[in-house]
């Protein structure tokens, strides 16, 4: 079907003679065939958003319907990848283009030329159903991928290919009369079925002490990381997109600033994954929009990322989706909204804000996938959220928090005193604390859960206290209130203040954590049974072992066996002192 441009607005043109087409269709506008996605439907005109830089585009150009939804093309060939919003191949689109995107181009997500060793799962005469698989393809050292049996397709295999080496487009396999290929397309704006989703109970480990020890997400959760400009948003993301416990890792430049999405394609080859030792990109796949690419294709990237991360849940996997940020998303649906003239809800943003990103973060979760087994994927979502001047009133922090499970909130005040990652433990919180309590007890420690409370009660002790101080000096207080005051201070400078770029210190094993808030609470209350005992404050806080805890976060996982050594020397100080003051009087 063929329509006539009848008006161009920025990313927004309309379009009549589009009668038959469809809400999501995707079309091809003007002779440089721009790719655009229709929004809107009145009568025979159809509103576009255009996923390109539409300058030059004038009344009359020609407007041609694909008949299908904006999709991707899933297979083996995204581990390792780096696609931009509409997942075109940006390493492609430089080779065609050059170092600036051309307009109108036109290339395949996936490589059609690249063989990949085929193994297959099943045999001529087996009955298969959707979900199942059909063959394996080993696509990096560390992510085997499944070719499942697409969606829909179920019945007896009457051909499957030998073992060896097959390009994506290939035949592999015919089902019930249908060949199949390694390649399956799927409508980015659909969200891929499963037989059954679960509540989230097993944690989804960081390596971020703050995150892991008070506020921890669940395998198969849901996070938001607002914060104002500075507060280390997109440094918590590259940590988590490092470090956290999962297979597969999608990562989302969403408007980020280009230079941010450079360190991460800079860094991310050359980082050491610590549970295989190969780069980290060998599971992780890159999709990047950013602040200077066309503001409509920020929306389509968002899907397309959740579509990939659904993909490879359906395989089994652990996924983890990083989304950096769905405020650059919310900005575009505004954009997108206000020139679509639709009624405006509040500060601007469209009046279905809270349901969009509602659709977004439901997508993630731990599911029973398709498939005659019984096997488990997770989706884990972790969204970036830039309120402007950290406002959290604002309409995308609200419908977000209204739906995610975790709020990790950044705070200003703690990045400008260089305290990353800056997460405020006062406004945080974490709803799945008491689903996870039993997990942390039988596989950390059995006290786990009661020290992690502890930690967050001196905490809070410390927010009423420094009340008192700032009306009339630390002075005033007791020696308990003071010993309380210097725990806190060693919670947050020595536990969880964290430096990102010190090969030690930026990840921290649930032991080691254990450990350490042994260390700080067992000084404290070894000090606390001092105090009764006649022993000065100062005399306590003077002590050589101090210095030792603070630089615990600095022992090697390999030498845990120092923190008793250190918990010993805890002891034997503050007993020497005991023993000391005994013999004074």
């Amino acid at each position: 079907m063929i329509g006539k441009i009848v008006k161009v607005s920025g990313p927004l043109i309309v379009a009549e003679g589009l009668a038959d087409v469809e809400m999501y269709d995707v079309v091809k506008v003007s002779d440089k065939k721009l790719v655009g996605e229709v929004i809107e439907l009145r009568g025979d005109k159809a509103s576009i958003q255009v996923y390109e830089e539409t300058s030059g585009l004038k009344v009359g150009d020609e407007v041609v319907s694909t008949g299908a939804p904006l999709s991707v093309e899933l297979g083996p060939g995204l581990i390792e990848s780096i696609f931009d919003g509409i997942q075109r191949p940006l390493n492609v689109l430089m080779q065609v283009s050059g170092d600036r995107i051309a307009r109108g181009i036109e290339v395949n997500s996936l490589d059609r030329n690249r063989k990949w060793h085929f193994v297959p799962n099943v045999k001529a005469g087996d009955r298969v159903i959707a979900g199942d698989i059909l063959g394996t393809v080993q696509e990096t050292k560390v992510v085997l991928h499944k070719i499942l049996v697409p969606v829909g397709t179920e019945g007896e295999v009457d051909f499957i290919a030998s073992e060896g080496d097959y390009t994506v487009a290939e035949l592999i396999a015919i089902v019930d009369g249908k060949d199949l290929t390694m390649i399956q397309r799927w409508p980015v704006r659909k969200g891929r079925p499963y037989k059954s989703k679960m509540a989230p109970d097993l944690p989804m480990v960081t390596g971020q002490r703050v995150i892991d020890t008070l506020f921890p997400i669940a395998k198969g959760g849901v996070a938001a990381v607002p914060g104002p400009f500075g507060s280390g948003k997109t440094v918590v993301q590259h940590q988590l997109a490092k470090w956290a416990d999962a297979d597969i890792i999608v990562y989302v430049g969403c408007g980020e600033r280009g230079n941010e999405m450079t360190d991460v394609l800079r860094e991310f080859p050359e980082l050491k994954d610590p549970r295989t030792g190969e780069p980290l990109m060998k599971r992780t796949v890159l999709i990047a929009n950013t602040s200077d690419m066309p503001v409509a294709a920020r929306e389509a990237s968002i899907y397309t990322g959740i579509t990939i991360a659904e993909y490879f849940r359906d395989m089994g996997y652990t996924v983890a989706i990083m989304a950096d940020s769905t405020s650059r998303w919310a900005e575009a649906l505004r954009e997108m909204s206000g020139r679509l003239e639709e009624m405006p809800g509040e500060e601007g943003y469209p009046a279905y804000l809270a349901s969009r990103i509602a659709e977004f973060y439901e997508r993630a979760g731990i599911v029973r996938v398709l498939g005659s087994g019984d096997v488990v994927g997770a989706i884990s979502a972790i969204g970036a959220v830039s309120p402007p001047g950290g406002d959290l009133s604002e309409p995308v922090s609200q419908g977000t928090l209204r739906i995610v499970k975790v709020f990790w909130g950044l705070s200003a005040q703690l990045a400008y005193r260089r305290h990353f990652p800056a997460i405020d433990w006062l406004t945080s919180y974490s709803l799945y604390d008491d689903k996870l309590a039993d997990w942390y007890a039988e596989h950390v420690a059995e006290d786990f859960n009661e020290l992690k409370t502890e930690l967050s009660f001196i905490l809070q002790e410390e927010n009423q206290l420094n009340e008192i101080v700032r009306l009339v000096g630390m002075d005033a207080l007791g020696a308990r209130d003071r010993l309380t005051m210097e725990t806190a201070k060693s919670i947050r400078e020595d536990y969880l203040h964290q430096n990102a770029f010190h090969e030690v210190d930026t990840y921290t094993s649930l032991d080691k954590q254990y450990k350490m808030m042994k260390l700080i609470l067992g000084f404290y209350h070894e000090s606390l049974d001092a105090l009764d005992k006649g022993v000065e404050l100062d005399d306590l806080l003077r002590l050589p072992v101090r210095e030792q805890i603070g630089r615990s976060k600095y022992i090697e996982e390999a030498n845990l066996y120092r923190f008793d050594e250190i918990q010993r020397n805890i002891k034997k100080e503050i007993n020497a002192l005991v023993s000391k003051g005994e013999a004074n009087a």
